[in-house]
């Protein structure tokens, strides 16, 4: 035995080691069990040690607390030096204590131990043969013992590898006690060390000891007898384990953290487990972080009394076998007597909690009662690592240097050695098999694997000439590296000696492996996609994923959706990972739609620091994404964006750089609390590195992506609790500051003197001349506004004094414009107000800008050549538009011009709000008698309409009730209490409100015939403000007895009569509408109900005393026998009454030439069809499945299937014809532009700035209104998602309305709810409507179906002030509400996953709504009744879903059934404790995931899958909403949620089953809730025709906008006809 040298230069303890007094020992042993923080414990030791401590220790101790009172050292420096300091100086021999805990059972560096022991095989040969290693202590201390430790130390946390020989020159690292004194961090007692040691040696294959491979050079003879002594050995191994078993099972009930020695399935010592559990250390840290070495005397002493304890151990484990095991059973029994309390109250604590919560293993967290837990096995000829590694058959040098290394120094320091593997199996200390990706590496837990090696270069893949190895590692990481041929992904495993690339499970393990291939694959699809398809949703990826047929290596059918949700957070990982390497200017995939989506649903943690090799994922090549195709834009669009953001990115951009520090922190997710990496362009311009501090960027390696995914969030989302804001500011309503006019004089003679007021034309004001008709300023009394403008209309004096009115002008920045507005533009407002002449400031100069004769034909062209320019001298302005601030309509003005009885007050306010009060205020005519001081009259009008005797009228539903009693209301029937063992997530249903539910939806209008007119009289004359009518009540079939059951039969406008009279208020009537008798139609009903709005019918009479139907007497058959009456007709004259608003058929209106723009299908065309107010003659559809269908459904148009900036750019330039020689529509050819123009290219981004702009500037809403620029259509429509008016501060919507203001065009906004015009779908849509010069701009349709009110929040908030449409039925409507019954309850029952194209209808319709959606012809086809094949899994869900309404996934039970795959579904396991939801009634737990209990993070080994409830959606649904809706059943009597592209339970829209049947909803069935009807075709696979449905506009909302522009062009028509028509303004 090789003498041992005392270590150099460390102060020794002033008493020995072995001296340290018993009690001493055991209290620092019981401080790692006590559970005290860093802090106490360090200060507990040095109380304990101080006496034994050398003077020079405690003088250094001394210095440090000095500096730690001068803050010249950090608490945290303080402890660190403490504990360097202590465990320089209890470096014994025997190992004792130190300081540091350890975690894994290796130095909290990051090293493993090591023994510096040579190794010889005497017996046999290798090819690897090493020499004897001479004592180095010749060559100096500080160039020697540097380079042996730095050679000795086998690195987790570095690159740089040693060489296998190294690692055997050192010896087996892996199997020796854990006494490295270099890096070594002891936590146990010489007694337990020796009794570890002698364990892991004497039990020899079985306990993976240091085997016959390679032996140390130093063994002793009686070690070597030890080891020959099998009975006898497996006498102690027996004894030992006992021992062991009993003492871990006691204190496993207090501490369940415990290990056992891999390949075992026993516990571990306690000390072992204490010091996994307090020093958790990460073992995937980068292998190219280099470790810092320790100075050069440390290490030196480290590896010389290694080697001296090498020795000493050695011979100790023979001599003292025989005792230390009687000594242990002593131990054990004195345990077993001092603890029996104890054990007592562990056993009732440990049965409690396994009541709440079922078993799990302490190391990788596997249920321990799990079926499925599998146990590793090894080969019996299988090698323990450092044995495995020496074979022949992996040896990879040259012959010529078999003979070994001379020294540590010429090892090559960062050579590995890779090695194929195969039947691989991975394996936690207890022997269960697990997997290494779900953080148990990162948790620190010891992951072993085994299984056959082969050289790098074996290419056969079979196990023969390969070598079998156990318990190899533990795995220090785990890493990617990239793809064999852009399919496979490489797998590898680092460890301490060497590095793998795994190839092929075993069978066992084969299941677990497979997942882990499968996450690697759908990262690869994920990725990919999103490359290409940046704008996508989740469904779309839902699709990607499942139509992807996974390769053959994976051994899978087919992915689903569960696959990517049981992958999310490794999937969000590498798309993380993908973004950090992208360009600054490129924006994050992470932030798509579809990520999002996917964050939210399945809870993935972001901002988790990820080690750069681990994840590592080399994704194949490819082409860096172009985006969008650079719009063509006309010249004014694109003076317009330019002049706007030229000034306003600079400010917007200063604002973002002030506020990115506060708008890009969350501080919470590791990148937040990272510091800067002082390498990036941010980091560089700051002030610490050297910059100067100007760009106020955060570092790029620091934005908080939380963050951005909330602001990406909040960008999208809709609040539908619109607050309590302002309407716009009305002129007259601001306050005015007066001025000092002293000298204002009138010119000429007055002009008029009219009630007490004397007209005058001119006036003098400080040597200023002003007329009538000039315009001037007015300073608001808050100097921080613009000034105020007006026309003066009139000038007068009276008592008041001199006096002018006002006509104001509204600027531009008070419109909904707001700064995106010309600044020298003003608009005409209908306010006007009487002011003092004191009060104007000067003259201003304001002119009219009439549109071009020419108008149509100037599109495109430069508007700098066209359009007149205006002088900015601060005093001259110009108007060309009407101005609605309530409504934000943008019009042309009146055409009314001065007669000569009022041009000297002639003010287009005062006459438009004089009309205004005029049609407003009722007026009775033609009075009949007077009876009973009641005047009796046989007309009245009303806005415009004329109400006559025998008329029809709708009334508020609250204006009369029905003498039968109606049944209450359907409601929910009160919820009973259900089994939470059974219905665990039943209880997040504790709100009664169901999505998609018309119980709250309100009443359709009351219906009545006018019998009779009368009103009060005062002073003699008629008191129009009390006038009343008695009417006849109409029932609807769901007011009769017959109740809700009627209706759906029924026509929608089917009524009938009663004799039953009722008297309301005139007031309450909301409009005036047909009812004629059926039978006395000169047409047929259906005929008669489609030619017009507001047609009703009926065909009987109700009695509701009797409950019963009759023939309706005669009088109700003749409604117009209504007679002159007796009058006189007092009130006929000069009384012009316009009639109603009804399309008139005597006027024959041409259909509009139409363009459709990003046409789709066509649902926009269709529905303007069915107006009959266009012939679609183009289409532009980049998606040739949509392309088709439109195509199929409009024989007769031109469909172009190309980028619509490349047509424009055509037709700009002049061609006639496209490529495919089309013919492109000509500037004058286009009359109605349609279109949807996609918004994904900027709608992630929550501001516009230099950089977003630059998208926004390429998008095709620039292209489409560049569109409208060249062509000058007469009528012109944009619509979108509902988040338009929103997108950007609206600043989209305000470009859009300021590119058509300067265009000329009139125009407006509104928001319009689809379900309110006929179809069983919620869906609200931004519209924005416009109308060339001399046109009529139309008004927003009238809803005619009542709808949920909460579906029917309409208005916009735009810089802090509320717009709401024309529309005025708020609370009603004339029809019921459409529901999912009648749309779809006569289509025949399919099963999940059917695709017959065509199948018969097998019944007739059912409800109005099918009748009109099959049409009047006969049609025995019925196509597209096919939906989605959904995984087993999902149909395994869907079945047990109950048919009740409102139910989802919270109503399903959580219990194991049998899948269609042969699989089993498991239960889900609550097994942690969730604060904020309590305990069931059953007191069972409802937390899934640690993240339930307050300051805890995600526990990714928590994770649960193939559950028939989804884990994710407990585990994330505190925060969503409880995820509400999601596999939710369809109401028969409810409706749609939005028709999505793609319907999935898991989706955005997740109510999309089949009410009754196991399924979603086929494609046909959401045409329906489109509104589209059958004969309607779609083109493409199941889920191109669902992407067609989901994007179109629902045709009846279409129709019901072209009724609407019907009307304008009818009223154009009567001003020819009468010819009145004027083009232009004319003079004010």
């Amino acid at each position: 035995m090789p003498a041992r040298t005392a270590p150099a230069q460390v102060p020794a303890l002033v008493s020995p080691a072995g001296s340290l007094p018993d009690h001493v020992r055991r209290r620092l042993k019981d401080l790692e069990r006590d559970g005290l923080t860093e802090k106490e414990c360090v200060k507990e030791k040095l109380n304990l040690l101080h006496e034994f401590l050398q003077t020079e220790i405690k003088s250094q101790l001394y210095d440090l607390e000095i500096k730690l009172r001068k803050e010249e050292l950090s608490e945290e420096g303080y402890l660190a030096k403490v504990k360097s300091l202590l465990n320089k100086d209890l470096s014994l021999e025997n190992g004792t204590h130190s300081l540091t805990r350890k975690a894994n059972s290796c130095p909290a560096n990051g090293s493993r131990p090591s023994r510096r022991a040579e190794m010889a095989d005497s017996k046999q040969p290798s090819r690897l043969t090493l020499k004897p290693r001479t004592p180095r202590r010749s060559k100096s201390d500080s160039e020697t013992n540097s380079k042996t430790s730095s050679s000795s130390m086998a690195m987790r946390r570095s690159t740089r590898q040693t060489t296998i020989t190294s690692h055997f020159m050192k010896g087996s690292s892996k199997r020796k006690p854990k006494e490295d004194s270099e890096k070594r961090i002891p936590d146990e007692s010489a007694a337990e060390d020796r009794d570890q040691d002698k364990r892991r040696r004497v039990t020899g294959a079985e306990r993976g000891a240091g085997a016959s491979a390679v032996k140390p050079e130093r063994v002793t003879s009686g070690t070597q007898l030890c080891q020959e002594e099998g009975g006898e050995q497996e006498h102690d191994r027996r004894l030992r384990r006992q021992t062991r078993e009993l003492t871990s099972r006691q204190r496993s009930r207090e501490e369940p953290g415990r290990e056992a020695r891999p390949g075992t399935h026993k516990e571990m010592d306690n000390d072992e487990e204490e010091k996994e559990k307090r020093r958790p250390r990460l073992r995937s840290q980068s292998k190219d972080l280099v470790t810092k070495r320790r100075p050069k005397e440390e290490e030196s002493e480290d590896t010389t009394s290694e080697a001296s304890e090498d020795s000493d151990e050695e011979e100790r484990l023979c001599k003292g076998k025989k005792k230390v095991i009687p000594s242990r059973k002593q131990g054990l029994q004195s345990i077993s007597s001092n603890n029996r309390a104890e054990k007592k109250t562990a056993r009732t604590k440990s049965a409690m909690i396994s009541k709440m919560a079922p078993p799990r293993c302490p190391q990788c967290g596997q249920y321990l009662d799990d079926p499925d837990l599998k146990y590793q096995q090894h080969p019996a000829d299988a090698l323990e690592e450092p044995q495995m590694l020496t074979n022949e058959k992996l040896s990879v040098y040259e012959e010529s240097n078999s003979s070994g290394f001379e020294s540590y120094e010429s090892f090559p320091q960062h050579r590995v050695t890779d090695f194929s593997f195969r039947q691989l199996i991975v394996y936690c200390n207890r022997g269960h098999l697990c997997p290494i990706d779900t953080g148990l590496i990162e948790k620190n837990v010891e992951l072993y694997f085994s299984g056959y090696a082969k050289a790098i270069y074996d290419e056969n893949s079979s196990v023969e000439g390969g070598v079998s190895g156990k318990n190899l590692g533990p795995i220090n990481e785990w890493w990617i590296t990239g793809f064999d041929g852009g399919e496979k992904a490489l797998i590898g495993f680092s460890t301490s000696f060497a590095e793998y690339i795994l190839m092929e499970p075993s069978p066992e393990y084969a299941p677990i492996f497979g997942l882990m291939q499968e996450k690697i694959y759908i990262s690869k699809i994920v990725v990919e996609f999103l490359q290409s398809n940046p704008h996508a949703v989740y469904e779309d990826l839902i699709n990607k994923i499942e139509t992807t047929v996974p390769p053959a290596a994976i051994n899978l059918n087919r992915f689903t959706e569960d696959s990517l949700l049981r992958h999310a957070q490794f999937v969000v990982d590498q798309v993380e990972s993908y973004d950090d390497a992208k360009d600054s200017d490129e924006p994050p995939i992470f932030l798509t739609p579809c990520m999002r989506a996917l964050i939210k649903l399945a809870g993935v943690t972001l901002g988790q620091r990820r080690a750069e090799r681990r994840h590592n994922l080399k994704h194949s090549a490819k082409e860096k994404d172009k985006g969008p195709t650079k719009a063509t834009t006309t010249k004014l669009v694109y003076q317009i964006f330019d002049t706007f953001f030229s000034e306003q990115i600079e400010k917007d951009d200063r604002e973002e750089k002030e506020n990115a520090f506060k708008r890009r922190r969350c501080g919470v997710c590791e990148i937040c609390q990272q510091p800067e990496c002082g390498k990036c362009k941010a980091c560089k311009d700051m002030v610490k590195f050297g910059g100067s501090g100007r760009s106020k960027q955060a570092c790029l390696k620091r934005r908080c992506p939380n963050l951005a995914v909330r602001e990406a969030d909040e960008d999208e989302e809709v609040d539908d609790d619109i607050p309590e804001v302002p309407s716009p500011k009305k002129m007259h309503q601001g306050k005015k500051k007066k001025q000092n006019k002293d000298r204002i004089s009138w010119l000429g003679q007055p002009m008029k003197i009219e009630e007490k007021r004397t007209y005058y034309q001119k006036v003098c004001i400080d040597e200023e001349t002003l007329e009538v008709g000039d315009c001037v300023s007015v300073i608001p009394d808050d100097s921080s506004k613009p000034l105020y403008l007006a026309r003066v209309t009139a000038l007068w004096e009276d008592k008041h004094g001199q006096m002018f009115h006002a006509h104001w002008f509204c600027a531009g920045t008070d419109t909904v414009l707001g700064a995106t507005s010309d600044p020298l533009e003003l608009f005409l407002v209908g306010e006007c107000e009487n002011m003092q002449l004191s009060y104007i400031h000067s003259k201003v100069k304001v002119v009219y800008r009439a549109p071009s004769e020419n108008w149509a034909m100037e599109g495109g062209m430069d508007p700098e050549t066209i359009l007149p320019g205006t002088e900015d001298d601060g005093k001259t302005y110009f108007y060309q538009l009407w101005y609605n601030q309530d409504y934000a309509r943008f019009e042309s003005p009146p055409k009314t011009q001065p007669t000569e009885d009022n041009k000297h007050k002639f003010c287009l306010s005062c006459i438009r709000l004089g009309e205004l009060r005029q049609k407003e205020m009722p007026k009775v005519l033609e009075h009949l008698d007077e009876v009973d001081g009641r005047l009796y009259c046989s007309s009245v009008t009303k806005n415009g309409v004329v109400y006559r005797l025998g008329d029809s009228v709708y009334l508020p539903p609250e204006a009369f009730t029905f003498n039968i009693k109606l049944a209450s209301p359907l409601k929910r029937t009160k919820k009973e209490p259900v089994d939470e063992t059974l219905y665990p997530e039943h209880y997040r249903k504790y709100s009664d409100y169901i999505k998609g539910s018309n119980l709250d939806a309100p009443e359709p209008y009351r219906i009545g015939r006018i019998k009779a007119i009368h009103c009060g009289m005062k002073n003699g004359k008629a008191n129009e403000a009390d006038i009343k009518i008695r009417l006849n009540k109409f029932y609807r079939p769901e007011n009769t007895h017959r109740s809700i059951s009627a209706t759906y039969h029924s026509d929608i406008n089917l009524l009938y009569w009663s004799e039953e009279e009722a008297v309301v208020d005139f007031s309450d009537v909301q409009g005036c509408c047909t009812v004629e008798y059926g039978e006395d139609l000169p047409e047929s009903i259906q005929d008669y109900s489609q030619g017009g709005p507001d047609r009703f019918y009926f065909l009987e009479a109700y009695n509701a005393r009797s409950k019963s139907f009759e023939d309706p007497p005669n009088h109700a058959r003749n409604p117009r026998n209504k007679g002159k009456g007796k009058g006189k007709g007092k009130g006929k004259a000069k009384c012009q009454v316009p009639e109603p608003r009804e399309p008139e058929t005597t006027i024959k209106l041409p259909k509009l030439r139409t363009l459709d723009v990003f046409s789709g299908c066509g649902g926009l065309s269709e529905g303007f069809h069915q107006a009959g107010i266009s012939e679609t003659l183009w289409a532009i559809e980049m998606w040739d499945p949509a392309a088709q269908a439109f195509r199929l459904n409009n024989p007769g148009s031109t469909v172009f299937t190309e980028d619509c900036n490349v047509l424009l750019k055509l037709v700009m330039a002049g061609e006639v014809t496209n490529s495919l020689g089309q013919r492109l529509p000509q500037k004058g050819d286009v009359e109605m532009l349609c279109g949807g123009p996609p918004c994904q290219g900027f709608s992630g981004m929550n501001r516009f700035n230099s950089r977003t702009y630059s998208k926004f500037k390429n998008s095709l809403v620039v292209s489409f209104l560049s569109y409208c620029d060249y062509y000058r259509p007469r009528f012109f429509l944009l619509e979108n998602v509902r988040n338009f008016v929103s997108f950007k501060r609206s600043m989209v919507l305000k470009l859009t309305l300021r590119c058509l203001v300067r265009m000329g065009y009139q125009c407006t906004f509104g928001v319009l709810q689809a379900g309110q015009y006929g179809v069983a779908q919620t869906r609200r849509r931004a519209i924005i409507l416009a109308a060339a010069p001399g046109e009529k701009l139309p008004l927003f349709p009238e809803p005619l179906h009542v709808f949920a009110p909460r579906a029917c929040q309409l208005s916009v908030v735009v810089d802090d002030k509320k717009f709401v449409s024309n529309i005025t039925r708020l609370t009603s409507g004339p029809f019921r509400t459409i529901t999912v019954r009648d749309t779809m309850s006569d289509l025949p029952e399919i099963q999940n996953g059917a695709s017959a194209p065509e199948i018969s209808y097998n019944g007739e319709p059912q409800s109005w709504f099918q009748r009109q959606l099959r049409g009047s012809h006969y049609q025995p086809i019925l196509r597209d009744h096919i939906c989605k094949d959904m995984s087993p899994l999902v149909a395994a869900r869907m079945r047990n879903i109950p048919l009740f309404p409102g139910s989802d996934w919270r109503d399903l039970p959580n219990i194991e059934v049998p899948l269609s795959d042969g699989t089993t579904t498991k239960k889900l396991r609550y097994t942690f404790h969730d604060k904020k939801n309590g305990r069931s009634s059953t007191g069972a737990m409802r937390g899934v995931c640690s993240c339930v209990e307050a300051g805890k993070s995600c526990d990714p080994t928590a994770r649960q899958f193939n559950t028939l409830i989804p884990w994710c959606l407990p585990h994330t649904g505190n925060r969503h909403n409880h995820w509400a809706g999601l596999y939710g059943r369809l109401e028969w009597d409810g409706f749609f949620s939005t028709t999505v592209t793609n319907p999935e339970p898991m989706g955005k829209q997740g109510r999309v089953l089949h009410p009754e049947q196991h399924r979603v909803v086929s494609v046909r069935e959401c045409a329906r809730s489109q509104g589209f009807p059958d004969t309607y075709r779609l083109f493409g696979n199941i889920l191109d025709r669902h992407r067609q449905v989901g994007n179109a506009v629902p045709p009846p909302l279409a129709k019901a906008i072209g009724l609407e522009i019907k009307l304008c062009m009818l009223a154009k028509a009567r001003e020819i006809a009468s010819g009145i028509c004027r083009f232009s303004h004319g003079q004010l």
